[in-house]
């Protein structure tokens, strides 16, 4: 891992370049987003450029153009987050709270709807999918989650759908064709919720397994070839339960990837939960809780779980791969003050890194994991400076996280990630 970033090292370094063209580039993609990718076919050697939400960062997030886009772009994955409606109906949106993703707060018919919900422990104030039948989500419309950062997105507000997960899966099958093969990287969202906590607005238990409604949809569809699906979750137990229970009996076996979210303040919630209920942890996790210092309860941080026996007992018993949040990899430290590195007198670029990186990413890779990192964006808020001071691009960031050993990342600009490959694989061949 570490003599191959010292090999491209020079070259990174290139990259390493200040981000002020990126708003010429934006423009120039919303240009030419109906343009099909048409480099001509090399060997990727496995790396992968997984379209995070779709093409997020041209088109408002989780809908079937955003998720086109990135098709053309030259995405091998899209990524739908899914949860439910009320008759059971996986949807992609990023939350079940829907008010910063649809019109639904312009819907004087649905206004006595709003309420508020305990999601994860969290208290959540909006409307919620679950309250929804799946013909009344249809008459909502898409809008752009984070206008402020993206105002161009925004344009398209209003125009789209929200998408059921079999349409993303049929929308793959439908983009696909010999030498150019679409997956899916579906996330299931708040399974605990959904299937033990959650209530609907009348009071009565959700009681929805997204994990079985995935698998159902995916067999459904005709959609199980292992090489073209990647289902990821940020809770273990969801994991472990496909894993032993719900694949099997559907007769499939797919890649499961678990994911991290912050190493030092955030918890797996269905730990935080059966820690609440009073569950046994080796029932629930089998042989992981001894391998966790302190044992598993809800106290316990991501991090815990990124030490090299729990990696390996990862994979040894369900996961092919990790997918954690690259600020956790490779460190950053505040900048103060920030910097404005794009030319439009707001100063946005806040962090710096540290140059040092997580031996998480060394235990992962050694135990046979897939390590793809979140989330690569290329706005200024989203950048950070090289270890030197110098700003770096993200297609500088993507080249270094495939120089670090890591086989795909997610990215809100396909093709920008797309152009990291290339650049990657034009100075890994030999000389």
């Amino acid at each position: 891992m570490y003599p191959l970033f010292q090999r491209f090292a020079p070259a990174i370094a290139a990259l390493l370049v200040s981000a002020c063209s990126l708003g010429a580039h934006a423009q120039e993609a919303e240009v030419n987003a109906g343009a099909e990718h048409t480099r001509p076919h090399r060997d990727r050697q496995g790396l992968i450029v997984i379209a995070h939400r779709g093409a997020s960062g041209y088109r408002p997030e989780h809908t079937l153009e955003a998720y086109r886009l990135a098709i053309r772009q030259g995405a091998d994955f899209i990524e739908p987050d899914l949860v439910a409606t009320r008759d059971g109906v996986l949807i992609a949106r990023h939350e079940n709270e829907i008010s910063g993703t649809t019109d639904v707060a312009e819907r004087p018919e649905f206004a006595a709807r709003r309420t508020t919900k305990i999601v994860d422990g969290v208290p959540v104030t909006g409307w919620f999918t679950e309250d929804f039948a799946l013909a009344e989500i249809r008459t909502l419309r898409a809008r752009e989650r984070i206008p402020e950062i993206r105002p161009r997105n925004a344009r398209h507000d209003g125009r789209y759908q929200v998408p059921t997960f079999a349409e993303v899966v049929r929308l793959a099958k439908r983009e696909s064709r010999p030498g150019r093969i679409v997956g899916v990287y579906p996330e299931t969202k708040h399974p605990t919720y959904f299937a033990h906590e959650g209530q609907h607005l009348d009071g009565t238990p959700i009681g929805i397994s997204l994990g079985a409604k995935l698998i159902e949809t995916l067999v459904a569809e005709g959609f199980t070839d292992p090489k073209r699906v990647y289902i990821q979750s940020f809770e273990v137990e969801n994991l472990l339960e496909l894993k032993t229970r719900i694949m099997p009996s559907a007769g499939v076996e797919l890649p499961l990837v678990q994911l991290y979210s912050d190493f030092e303040d955030a918890t797996p919630y269905d730990m935080a939960y059966n820690a609440a209920q009073g569950n046994d942890p080796a029932a629930v996790y089998g042989g992981l809780p001894a391998l966790v210092e302190e044992g598993i309860g809800a106290d316990t941080r991501y991090g815990a779980l990124a030490t090299q026996p729990v990696l390996a007992w990862m994979k040894a018993h369900y996961a092919s791969g990790v997918g954690p949040w690259k600020n956790d990899l490779l460190l950053r430290v505040p900048l103060d003050p920030p910097v404005d590195v794009d030319g439009d007198g707001r100063a946005l670029l806040a962090t710096r890194n540290t140059g040092h990186v997580h031996p998480m990413l060394g235990h992962a890779l050694d135990a046979g994991l897939k390590v793809h990192p979140y989330t690569l964006r290329a706005e200024e808020p989203f950048l950070t400076q090289a270890a030197n001071g110098v700003p770096q691009s993200v297609v500088g960031e993507a080249v270094q996280w495939y120089a670090l050993g890591v086989d795909g990342f997610f990215i809100d600009q396909p093709d920008l990630g797309v152009a990291a490959r290339e650049i990657f694989l034009d100075l890994a061949e030999p000389l």
